[in-house]
């Protein structure tokens, strides 16, 4: 019999181990938020990467906490790029990568098949994307990344709605989107007198090819050292950033998160099927759970 803890808890550390059980006995989606410690210019803290996914992750377990388990946040990420502003502390993106891995592949140890990386660190999405696979690869759980600003694009009149800055280059990276996030989630801790716009310079040389925004990039864009391209670390304006716009942001990706717990927990698993004729002589040459 599930016990009623394990209904109504979504905060995974929260629970003991026979609720753990029970959780399992749910189907309940493992969110695992994932952010970084770094620098968002003058204006905000370091935390901001922790605190947006976070938040957004324990609003949607406030909802539907039949439905999910949000684990504790994963606090450090690949910031190697931005370690020339001080207080960015950089997680080696192997070490970042095994640390993230030992995560789902302990979670699919214990019987939980659904499994989501809910991004708060934009370069933190490639080694995230690898996690996500190799867990898919590796364990008989399914484990899906996605960054919580791209939950604003489900519903394709939100953005267009909502944002006013320029694009590209309007939204990136302590912006009008992220400053205005913070500003409702915690907008006691923001230095509101330091809020300045930012350029990306490179944005500047209106190439077709080397352009970047939070929300789509050229097809050929350089990623060097932050410092090369900004000067205060701000890359967006900023300045367009309110706490309403914060609240809105907030309870659509907070809706959108709801929605695909909703779709993602009972969708069944697509089945794997070996295509050789004859059976192969020699183990998959990296670690592989075997076919059943």
């Amino acid at each position: 019999m599930t016990s009623s803890r394990a209904r109504t808890e979504y905060r995974y550390e929260k629970l003991t181990w026979p609720e753990i059980n029970d959780a399992i006995e749910m189907g309940k989606v493992c969110v695992v938020p994932c952010g970084a410690v770094e620098q968002h210019g003058p204006h905000l803290p370091l935390d901001v990467d922790i605190i947006c996914p976070t938040e957004i992750a324990r609003g949607a377990g406030r909802i539907v906490p039949e439905k999910c388990l949000v684990l504790p946040t994963v606090c450090y990420g690949y910031t190697g790029h931005v370690m020339d502003f001080p207080g960015t502390i950089n997680n080696d993106f192997e070490h970042f990568m095994h640390h993230v891995l030992d995560i789902t592949q302990s979670l699919a140890y214990h019987g939980f098949k659904k499994i989501l990386l809910l991004n708060g660190h934009g370069s933190n999405m490639p080694n995230l994307d690898l996690v996500a696979r190799r867990t898919n690869l590796e364990t008989d759980a399914e484990c899906i990344l996605a960054a919580w600003w791209n939950l604003l694009t489900v519903d394709k009149e939100f953005l267009p709605r909502w944002r006013q800055s320029k694009f590209p280059g309007g939204c990136a990276h302590a912006c009008e989107l992220e400053t205005s996030l913070y500003l409702y989630l915690d907008g006691d801790n923001v230095r509101k007198d330091q809020i300045r716009n930012g350029v990306i310079r490179f944005n500047e040389e209106n190439s077709p090819f080397n352009w970047v925004d939070l929300f789509a990039a050229g097809p050929a864009t350089i990623v060097s050292w932050t410092s090369s391209y900004s000067d205060s670390g701000v890359l967006g304006e900023a300045e367009l950033a309110t706490a309403e716009k914060g609240k809105q942001v907030y309870e659509e990706a907070v809706k959108q998160l709801v929605r695909f717990l909703t779709w993602f927990k009972d969708r069944p698993k697509d089945p794997r099927q070996d295509r050789h004729v004859h059976p192969p002589t020699m183990p998959m040459p990296w670690r592989q759970r075997p076919v059943k």
